[in-house]
């Protein structure tokens, strides 16, 4: 079968096309300002784009088109498919049906740690000797592609509650019918879809609906909103972890490494982990329950713990030029740079951060959380604020930081400055979910001249 998919670059629907391929279907697929990893995880796969949306590709008379959620009424593409009642679906309808029916689904939701923990609980699968399939919402190190199909019962997948398509408002994560769940957190999040937090809740139950009475969830005992959402209805067994009723895991050593524990009796001791922060221990202890669910000794996923490289675009280090350190992370919600600020400074100590911002994603263009980011940006040194097209006033919004912050609508004005204001031992850390015009390799160039 022939599959063209609309909007193949983002995340998710790379991976589609990554899976489709893998399933023996011929894939093509099309997308707007493309960037990498994904566009080049594509092309490396040999899977053909097409740039833009225009009617013409109608010409490849596919059997199917899977439609990504990016997708609009109004775009030109999707407006011809209709007027000619061709057949297409959504990507986790078709994902559901072509690839999930019959296997035993580990899914991880929640607003933040969705990309980490999916690929931690991979991993563990993997290390066990499971070959577990996944779809990830970006790429893992130690895999180097966000989506892999094999012949394995199990099926890894990062549960995404942002809405199904155009056609059906729904959250992805209901499509996919888990036996096992992760349910991370739960942050008011997507602002252009959701009105408030109980909207969201509304959804998280209606996955917690379709679980079976032989699944596990495992919930982090810290979410207040997730303890509301499983009082609504639950008839799975539930595991807490971050808290003291259920897993825990605590820091001990200089390398990263942690204790963890269950119900207070001690489980086993990572020696290291090299993902930083208190945020990135409860995510590995979720993993290690959930892959225990699925019959791997904690034992085992601790070792495999100590092995993991990490997601690129999380605290992936894109170059060093002159002790100067440029790193990404896909950062974007209040919580989610907050975090990632206090793992790196907690990893790194006295060392100066200058925090490089693009407030990209739909909730942050209508600056609904706005007033949240200067708390956010606290162990930053220096912030530098992309604020091109924002619908708000971004210097306002961060002037509690004072002198500390700066914001620019010219990119190359933020670059001068920033590599202007580095220093050797510095890390520069670049947060967006987007490509930010490709700033990271700005920076490197522009350092390179300098320190010339």
């Amino acid at each position: 079968m022939h599959i063209h998919i609309l909007g193949i670059c983002g995340t998710f629907m790379g991976g589609i096309a990554l899976l489709a391929r893998s399933a023996g279907h011929r894939v093509t697929g099309c997308d707007a300002n493309v960037y990498p990893p994904m566009s080049t995880q594509l092309g490396a796969q040999g899977i053909d784009l097409v740039e833009g949306y225009g009617p013409d590709q109608l010409a490849l008379k596919p059997d199917l088109f899977v439609v990504g959620n990016a997708i609009s009424r109004g775009n030109p593409l999707l407006e011809s498919i209709l007027e000619r009642n061709l057949s297409y679906v959504s990507g986790p309808q078709w994902l559901a049906g072509n690839i999930l029916q019959g296997r035993w689904v580990l899914g991880v939701a929640g607003t933040h740690g969705k990309t980490t923990t999916t690929s931690l609980l991979a991993w563990i699968l993997e290390e066990a000797g499971l070959n577990p399939s996944f779809l990830v919402g970006g790429v893992p190190q130690g895999f180097g592609v966000s989506a892999r199909l094999t012949d394995s019962p199990f099926f890894v997948i990062e549960a995404d509650e942002y809405d199904t398509a155009f056609c059906d408002k729904r959250s992805k994560f209901v499509h996919y019918q888990p036996r096992t769940t992760i349910l991370n957190n739960l942050e008011f999040d997507h602002a252009d879809i959701f009105d408030d937090l109980v909207a969201i809740e509304t959804q998280f139950h209606h996955l917690v609906r379709t679980l079976p009475g032989n699944g596990l969830i495992v919930a982090n005992a810290q979410e207040a909103s997730l303890r509301r959402v499983l009082a609504r209805g639950c008839w799975t067994p539930v595991e807490w972890f971050n808290g003291t009723e259920g897993w825990q895991a605590v820091a001990s050593g200089d390398s990263g490494g942690f204790e963890v524990s269950l119900a207070g009796k001690s489980q086993g001791r990572a020696n290291c982990f090299e993902l930083a922060g208190a945020h990135n221990r409860a995510n590995a202890v979720a993993a290690l329950a959930a892959a225990r669910h699925a019959g791997v000794p904690v034992a085992v996923g601790l070792k495999a713990l100590e092995s993991f490289r990490g997601v690129k675009r999380r605290l992936e280090t894109r170059g060093i030029v002159r002790g100067v350190t440029v790193l990404d992370d896909f950062a974007h919600h209040p919580t989610a740079i907050r975090v990632t600020l206090e793992g790196l400074r907690q990893k790194l100590g006295p060392v100066r951060i200058l925090a490089v911002l693009e407030p990209r994603s739909n909730t942050m263009k209508l600056g609904v959380m706005s007033e949240q980011l200067p708390g956010s940006l606290v162990e930053a040194d220096a912030v530098f604020c992309y604020a091109n097209r924002l619908g708000w006033d971004a210097a306002q919004a961060l002037a509690p930081l004072g002198e500390r912050a700066r914001v620019f609508d010219d990119l190359d004005d933020l670059v001068a400055a920033v590599v202007a204001a580095a220093q050797s031992g510095d890390q520069l850390l670049v947060m967006s979910n987007g490509g930010f015009g490709g700033v990271h390799d700005k920076l490197l160039a522009a350092l390179a001249v300098r320190f010339a």
